[in-house]
């Protein structure tokens, strides 16, 4: 007896029966779309937001706006400083430069680089010295270090700035502290410099540094 329940989706057969039946199974073709541009949103679109899986559907809209270059946000200008820099080096009239364009059309950073670039050779070439004249006394120290103390020892100079600014009128006691400031910086330098077993030899390093310090603190005075 065979039993052959049929309805419009399956038919059940037997077992001799099934090893002569072939064919395939067609799936229904889905297209996702994932920006949803038609009215209604398809099945699988659907099926993701009901489950709270929406977000994997969003997509993060793109910066048109192009990032300017840091040079232009900072408003520098290369070929006018240059330009300007000529004019100020070559200041004959017969090279043919509108010189007048340094004084009417000024700027920040060209100036900015002149002083500082100014100002980075000094501590340069003057951390060079203090470096030979440390390493002749016997000093364990690289062009790092030396480079990085006589920067740091600069502070004394800029602790005793202000009070220049106060008592400027009265010469002594500007000369007096301009001194004290001078050798405090300069004292703090060669200490760190020079190790303990070379106190003998640290007045011999105190005093080209004593120099180089005061160089820098006329940078400020102007004397």
């Amino acid at each position: 007896m065979q039993f052959s329940p049929t309805n419009v989706d399956f038919t059940f057969v037997s077992s001799t029966e099934a090893e002569e039946l072939s064919g395939t199974i067609s799936a229904p073709d889905i297209k996702l779309n994932m920006g949803a541009e038609s009215g209604k949103d398809p099945y699988a679109t659907t099926f993701l937001r009901q489950r709270g899986y929406g977000w994997l559907l969003e997509v993060d809209e793109e910066d048109t706006e192009e990032s300017k270059p840091l040079l232009e946000e900072l408003d520098i200008d290369l070929k006018d400083i240059y330009y300007k820099i000529r004019c100020v080096l070559m200041p004959m009239p017969s090279l043919g430069y509108n010189r007048q364009v340094v004084r009417d059309n000024p700027d920040f950073w060209g100036p900015l680089a002149v002083v500082v670039s100014w100002i980075i050779t000094i501590w340069i070439f003057g951390s060079t010295t203090i470096f030979l004249l440390a390493r002749v006394l016997g000093g364990e120290v690289s062009f790092g270090q030396v480079l990085g103390v006589i920067g740091y020892s600069l502070l004394p100079l800029i602790v005793i700035a202000p009070l220049l600014l106060v008592i400027g009128g009265f010469e002594v006691v500007s000369t007096l502290i301009k001194l004290f400031g001078v050798f405090w910086a300069a004292y703090s330098a060669a200490s760190l410099l020079v190790g303990d077993e070379f106190k003998t030899k640290k007045p011999l390093l105190i005093y080209p540094i004593f120099l180089l310090y005061i160089y820098f603190l006329s940078l400020y005075t102007g004397v």
